[in-house]
């Protein structure tokens, strides 16, 4: 019960953020939406190149094989946290001289330790397995978060103004997690350097990943903005911003509930059949509920561009949403299910090679129809798909590095159950109500029947062979 509580908690935080996205973009100018945007992908991007190893290193290494490995691992990553939010704030008071706004940099750097103090903290409840405190504060943080920059940016119509409601909203946040989490009692243990040497080896490699997977994005911002200027971009940036959480969040949830157990049976069993079946049941999971998610986006997308997002950034939206849904699908997969393998063997090149493979291959897909075709929105998406695609082939090489045994049937009707309102917004366009309501019923149906399907190979017991 506490895990499906813990998938609750990350459905919540997709409905907010994708409403929060919605509102902002109706009280912001176009102009002040894509600074606001790019504001957000610069903290993000400096979270993660900040405190994402540390937080790599957690989900590899914390709490410990063995029960008294935990007081050792924790202190090791409370120091690593606080010597990397002192060089952050360092970072920050040096971006000033050339040219930053001291009042932006001062939000962005605290955005960034927020962030990346928050991220870390609920990764070391999950996997110590206390998914009710992990619930309680994963909604919290997303209300919280979305209260401020609304009220922020509601009290002053402004990219200023939405960052500083941000960041009030992230000091309110950690005060209720130190509220709540001030009784705990937990075993002291002496600082030990070896732990920082391992923590550093694998996670800095698998944050240089993550970083370098951010960049893609980044990079693609930057390809619209210069292609479309500001104004120009806003919408396909609005569905660049927008499409892509439901997919991380999704995968994140599945990530938390699954993979920390994968972890300790590969560490603690090795290559058994019975770890081949838990990759099997978890890849079938990220795989299948990544095209549910899918789905049903592209069952609301007429609707949503129609009434939901604001008339001047409508027209960039819905050329630019169906493209950004399918690169987001395959970006999911590539950079959090293709790697496993790696991740557990601790393979550091394979890890970033595959995050490599997609940044070059997602902005160079992009350019390279650009020239060829046209600098408008959804040509420059339309490539960073194409760009996606290949890099999936690519890490499909690394996945198959380790044997599994992949649940075909729940997959196949999750991706019959995307097709359905593609081919419906394709064939009954014209028609909007008709074919939002083949894809939503049709999908509906479909999806469904996958999820029964799952309950059926991993929740209901199987009879012995």
């Amino acid at each position: 019960m506490a895990k499906i509580v813990a998938l609750a908690a990350y459905f919540y935080q997709a409905a907010v953020a994708f409403g929060l996205l919605i509102a902002v973009a109706h009280l912001l100018s176009p102009a002040d939406y894509a600074a606001y945007s790019l504001f957000l992908a610069v903290t993000q991007f400096a979270a993660i190149f900040c405190f994402e190893w540390i937080r790599f290193a957690c989900t590899r290494f914390y709490p410990g094989q063995t029960p008294d490995a935990e007081p050792a691992q924790r202190k090791v990553l409370v120091i690593e946290f606080a010597t990397c939010a002192a060089l952050c704030a360092v970072a920050a008071a040096v971006s000033v001289p050339f040219g930053i706004s001291p009042a932006v940099a001062l939000m962005g750097v605290l955005v960034a330790i927020f962030q990346g103090g928050s991220d870390l903290h609920l990764t070391m409840l999950r996997f110590r397995q206390e998914f009710r405190g992990f619930s309680r504060l994963q909604g919290s943080r997303a209300t919280i978060l979305a209260a401020g920059t609304l009220a922020g940016a509601g009290l002053s119509p402004g990219f200023t103004a939405a960052a500083a409601g941000l960041v009030a909203g992230y000091i309110a946040y950690g005060a209720l997690a130190v509220f709540l989490t001030r009784g705990e009692a937990r075993a002291e243990a002496g600082f030990q350097p070896a732990l920082v040497r391992q923590h550093f080896v694998y996670g800095s490699v698998a944050a240089g990943a993550a970083v370098v997977g951010m960049l893609a994005p980044l990079g693609l911002k930057s390809i619209l903005a210069a292609a479309l200027g500001a104004g120009g971009a806003a919408g396909a940036l609005l569905a660049l911003d927008l499409l892509q959480k439901p997919f991380v969040l999704i995968v994140s949830a599945l990530q938390a509930i699954q993979y920390p157990d994968v972890v300790t049976h590969y560490d603690r069993e090795g290559e058994t059949p019975a770890l081949r079946r838990r990759l099997g049941d978890y890849y079938a999971l990220l795989t299948g509920f990544s095209l549910m998610t899918a789905a049903g986006i592209f069952a609301l997308l007429q609707p949503v561009g129609l009434f939901v997002v604001a008339p001047a950034l409508r027209e960039g939206f819905v050329e630019a949403a169906p493209f950004v849904t399918g690169l987001s699908l395959l970006r999911a997969l590539t950079l959090n299910m293709l790697p496993t393998p790696a991740h557990l063997r601790r393979r550091l090149a394979a890890i970033l090679l595959l995050a490599v493979a997609d940044c070059l291959a997602l902005n160079g897909g992009a350019l390279a129809v650009g020239y060829l075709s046209s600098f408008s929105g959804g040509a420059l998406m339309l490539g960073a798909m194409a760009g996606a695609m290949a890099a999936v082939l690519v890490g499909l090489r690394v996945l198959f590095s380790l044997r599994f045994d992949f649940v075909w049937p729940p997959v196949l009707l999750s991706a019959a159950a995307c097709a359905v309102p593609v081919l419906a917004n394709a064939g009954l366009g014209r028609n909007l109500w008709i074919s939002v309501g083949v894809g939503m019923v049709g999908g509906g149906v479909l999806c469904l029947a996958s999820l029964y399907s799952y309950f059926a190979r991993m929740v209901r017991p199987q009879p012995a062979p």
